[in-house]
């Protein structure tokens, strides 16, 4: 039997993988800013603690993982809690930039840290931080967005390097398009400022979102049973490529960059100082 901590488990991911993990007999912390949407999402259950938390608020953060672990000790943290912004890097303003980055970033790590003191005691724990095929590549429309899944990557990335001398491993999931209520309002929010040189690009990928959404590739009842299977893993990756198209993508930005090697290795290493 396994503890569960997760972010944003009312809906998406986190309420399928919080459905798994219960219905196999884990205890799960499921945290929502309304912590009544979890109950009414997943039912009562002597297994099931509903606390509130909104990522934002580090203070929260803290409150939420004393409540948790005065019941029981986290083995596994899932931190799902994040949104989506479709906007051109120009377009995007600095409160959106901002608050996108407020969740997406520093909310996994005030969380993370909430939680870190007790893995780390008890020198045990699995993290799995949801990032995105976003993470691993950019694109039109989706740059900032993709900025802070970046840097869910490289923080992933180091964790599992300092976390793995005390027994806490460490993994990136990287979902591509999934069949949840990702490109719903409620979690992807279009950019408020237009500018029509963009239409073509950024643009596009606004229309291509309400045209794509519940038409997805992936399906969310699996990835959810992907990550209990992870959870159970003797070795686990580093990043986990999740959908064809995740996978797609990763392998076409390979050949792309080793082309981009290829025709400019001379230049890349002219840099060095001269061999003596």
């Amino acid at each position: 039997m396994k503890t569960w901590f997760i972010t944003a488990a009312s809906r998406g991911f986190g309420a399928r993988i919080a459905e798994k993990a219960l219905a196999r007999g884990d205890a799960v912390v499921a945290t929502a800013r309304n912590p009544q949407s979890v109950v009414d999402r997943l039912g009562e259950s002597d297994n099931l603690l509903a606390v509130a938390l909104d990522v934002n608020d580090a203070l929260q953060a803290e409150a939420a993982a004393a409540k948790a672990h005065d019941r029981c000790r986290i083995d596994v943290l899932v931190n799902n809690a994040g949104y989506g912004l479709v906007s051109a890097v120009e377009e995007a303003t600095a409160e959106e930039v901002e608050a996108l980055f407020r969740t997406n970033v520093f909310g996994l790590l005030a969380v993370t840290r909430a939680i870190l003191p007790v893995m780390r005691a008890h020198r045990s724990g699995r993290i799995l931080n949801v990032s995105s095929i976003g993470g691993y590549r950019a694109g039109a429309g989706f740059g900032v967005y993709s900025a802070t899944k970046f840097a869910v990557e490289a923080l992933s990335e180091s964790l599992r390097v300092e976390l793995a001398p005390l027994g806490i491993d460490v993994t990136a999931s990287e979902p591509g398009y999934f069949r949840t209520d990702f490109l719903d309002a409620t979690s992807l929010r279009m950019g408020r400022t237009t500018i029509p040189d963009y239409a073509a690009t950024a643009g596009a990928i606004r229309h291509r979102a309400t045209v794509v959404n519940q038409r997805q590739p992936g399906d969310p009842d699996r990835l959810a049973q992907v990550v209990l299977d992870l959870a159970d893993a003797q070795e686990t990756p580093v990043r986990l490529p999740l959908g064809s198209d995740t996978v797609a993508a990763i392998e076409a930005k390979h050949r792309s960059d080793a082309a981009i090697i290829a025709a400019w290795r001379h230049v890349s290493v002219s840099t060095d100082f001269p061999a003596p």
